[in-house]
């Protein structure tokens, strides 16, 4: 789709309903003519003369009086629609031949096919919402936590586009001073308090800084926690899987080197989703499809957002343990070390295997085969994405594009709190602060570009 305000002319129609067979369908028209051409094929009421936010039953014949459907048609007048225009919802039965009757005879009426997420593209155009209201959407449908629909609500609602409204808003009455004073270069006058000014812009970098450090946690929320599980071969890493998922869906054998391959399965824990991955077992490879298996698991580990290694308490040595932690933790890792088959072992402790690779909060001793301690990881796992002040019902960053936005605002307010700390001309800071709105206005749409709204609408679903 290319954006176009050209074709805020033409009257869209796309199904607004998942596709495939369904007890009813729902045929969405948006556009100066949207109510007229359903009135046309509709035998009932004049559309036309009825009210917004009305429900009409009726029939739907095509230009040769053939009988297609009998449906009910819910009408949103101009502006109060979800567009902003006229709009016509037209609820039919939902099988697949009658929705492409009933398309196509709204095309030949006058109607064209909708382009993906053209609808919310013409809300955002017509001022329902801002840009960042608008991605929420596509969020909302696409949510499968209660966390991730609580976040893509409350971005919908405007909580996220509100916060950063209200930092533009203070930064543009401070940007419009120092404009000022440039148009007075010559006079060597001075409107904004620059002490006032560095004090704002420290405030400003403060809430942004949350707001970045959110991301973590709405990233997470929303794309899932990728989550490995790795550790020597009969560790108990299936039986760990199985544990945590409550259902038997890894192999568990005593045979070394049972899983070859990675198994994938979602775990949703307090909202957010870890998408915990089942490994093959770190040692000596015995044959060529055991030993790709081993590499999978490292590439696995390397890519992972949490490591969670199991070990076995009777078979594993503190110095084996401290071999394994130091060829799979890296600077970014976040560990949880699980001691397993505690059963056989009850009086093992941290102290036992503490290296500089174990820290004592990444320590949980379990039985897996028992269901000893799984609750309790689960918390651990939990709290290691949650960590810090961060918590669900906080103002939080889901969107990439939003983050990377923030990110460069951050960057030019930091070069402009610098130049005003070295005294550089108030051109210079001016512009820095100039550079910053334009990240912050991105974000909402109040600056833009076509490139920018074809990138997100594209992504939308037809008929949304």
């Amino acid at each position: 789709m290319s954006y176009n305000a050209s074709h805020l002319g033409d009257t869209i129609v796309a199904l607004a309903t998942a596709p495939g067979t369904g007890a009813i369908a729902v045929i969405r028209l948006s556009g100066p003519q949207a109510i007229g051409i359903v009135d046309r094929v509709f035998a009932g009421k004049d559309l036309s003369a009825q009210a917004s936010h009305t429900l009409h039953f009726g029939a739907i014949r095509d230009e040769q009086q053939r009988l297609l459907d009998e449906v009910v048609v819910s009408l949103f007048v101009a502006p109060r629609s979800y567009t902003g225009e006229n709009v016509a919802e037209v609820s039919c039965h939902g099988s697949p031949y009658i929705i492409q009757q009933l398309i196509q005879l709204f095309v030949r009426q006058g109607a064209r096919l909708a382009q993906p997420g053209e609808f919310t593209l013409r809300a955002f155009l017509h001022g329902r919402m801002d840009l960042s209201q608008a991605e929420a959407v596509a969020d909302l449908i696409a949510s499968s936590s209660e966390a991730a629909h609580n976040i893509a609500l409350q971005q919908m609602r405007g909580g996220f586009s509100n916060e950063i409204k209200r930092l533009r808003t203070e930064l543009i009455d401070f940007a419009s001073l120092i404009e000022l004073e440039l148009d007075f270069g010559e006079e060597d006058v001075e409107f904004a308090n620059r002490e006032d000014l560095k004090a704002l812009i420290r405030r400003i970098l403060s809430l942004m800084d949350a707001l970045l450090e959110s991301f973590q946690l709405g990233n997470a929320i929303k794309n899932g926690v990728s989550t490995v599980i790795a550790g020597r071969p009969n560790a108990g890493k299936s039986t760990l899987l199985n544990a945590l998922l409550n259902e038997d869906r890894a192999i568990v054998s005593d045979i070394a080197g049972t899983t070859r391959d990675t198994i994938e399965e979602v775990l949703n824990i307090g909202g957010i989703p870890f998408r915990i991955i089942d490994t093959a077992g770190i040692r000596e490879a015995q044959d060529a499809i055991e030993a790709f298996g081993v590499a999978k698991t490292l590439e696995k580990v390397r890519q992972s957002a949490l490591l969670v290694y199991v070990f076995d308490v009777i078979r594993t040595s503190p110095e084996e343990l401290r071999q394994d932690l130091s060829q799979l933790v890296h600077a970014d890792t976040k560990l949880l070390v699980i001691a397993n088959k505690m059963d056989l072992n009850p009086y093992t402790t941290h102290e036992q295997y503490a290296n500089e690779w174990l820290p004592t909060e990444a320590w949980v001793p379990v039985s897996a085969i028992n269901g000893m301690n799984i609750e309790y990881l689960k918390e651990k796992l939990l709290n290691a994405v949650l960590e810090g002040n961060l918590n669900a019902e906080s103002t939080i960053v889901a969107n990439a594009r939003h983050y990377e936005a923030l990110l460069k605002a951050s960057e030019s307010l930091r070069a402009a709190l610098h130049g005003l700390d070295t005294g550089v001309t108030g051109d210079f800071v001016a512009m820095d602060i100039r550079r910053a709105l334009t990240y912050l206005g991105e974000i909402t749409g109040e600056i833009g570009t076509e490139d920018l709204l074809d990138s997100i609408f594209s992504r939308f679903c037809i008929g949304k």
